[in-house]
């Protein structure tokens, strides 16, 4: 019987295939699709402190190979997200990983501590949001920023801490090192990369916000590479994603270096996708006569 459980700072999910953050929304939406009980576990749309309205209109663009969107992470907030979503997903056996995302460190904090009592097993904090206070920068785009906003989370977080890298910087290994040195229990990568898409026949921009946050396999070639990279850089676990549509592509993240990953604008496409993911990737051991999946984890140096 060959075996697909992998363990993330502690955590062990029952197979590494996992939902990326907005592209399931919190699990109800796709639930009449997806078996949630089969996969290893589901992360949540960005959650913040307060209400986030999101951007304005058109935030959605189909491009060669993926989408670009610039949705601003809609979301309704802390206090609905409790309320509302964590019971949903307790009726699953999967683990619960809430993405977090805030303006500021305080932002994020706030959401952490109101969820040091919840039953959920892991953070996953987005530092692709825009540091207000540091004129608009992701938190994620300076390496002194990454390790103080990590360190600062880790203080208040109850549960392990995931840092989800952007790939918008010149050398990921730096920024994937100074969330391991804030403390960081994990890290996932890619986010998305900043694209733009124009009409040419109405001579404007496919996005009111004009830049969009690219997906899809277009970006996968880019998202092997920066796994590879990091896990040759640092010793915690990652959670690789960018353009897995099939069971092949988890696989080589995980050859590279991943010990999860995160299903995204797949999911767009067909609804089913993550359970077929989930099954591929069994199928694929058996083939090869791998026991333990363990054995995929980095074997390509």
């Amino acid at each position: 019987m060959t075996d697909t459980r992998v363990t993330i700072a502690g955590v062990e999910l029952k197979n590494p295939v996992m939902t990326a953050s907005g592209t399931f929304g919190s699990g109800a939406e796709y639930g009449e699709f997806v078996d949630l009980n089969r996969l290893g576990a589901v992360v949540t749309k960005g959650v913040a402190n307060v209400p986030w309205p999101g951007n304005p209109t058109p935030r959605i663009a189909e491009t060669y190979g993926g989408m670009l969107n610039a949705i601003g992470l809609q979301n309704p907030g802390i206090d609905v997200f409790v309320k509302r979503d964590i019971p949903f997903l307790k009726q699953y056996d999967t683990k619960i990983i809430v993405n977090v995302c805030g303006r500021t460190a305080e932002d994020y904090v706030e959401v952490v501590e109101r969820l040091a009592d919840e039953p959920v097993d892991l953070l996953e904090i987005n530092i692709s949001c825009p540091n207000v206070k540091e004129g608009g920068i992701a938190f994620g785009q300076d390496p002194k920023a990454v390790e103080a906003i990590t360190r600062e989370v880790k203080r208040h977080a109850a549960q392990p801490v995931i840092m989800k890298l952007s790939p918008n910087v010149t050398d990921i290994t730096v920024m994937a090192k100074a969330a391991e040195a804030g403390g960081a229990d994990a890290l996932s990568l890619i986010n998305t990369l900043t694209g733009m898409k124009i009409d040419i026949h109405k001579r404007t921009f496919a996005l009111a916000n004009k830049t969009g946050g690219m997906s899809g396999p277009a970006v996968k070639p880019v998202a092997v590479r920066m796994v590879y990279q990091t896990a040759q850089a640092v010793k915690i676990p990652i959670i690789g994603m960018g353009g897995i549509m099939n069971a092949d592509d988890a696989v080589e993240f995980m050859l590279a270096g991943a010990t999860a990953v995160s299903v995204g604008t797949a999911n767009f496409h067909d609804p089913y996708v993550t359970e077929k993911i989930v099954d591929g990737i069994r199928a694929y051991l058996e083939r090869y006569q791998v026991e333990d999946i363990r054995e995929l984890i980095g074997a390509v140096r």
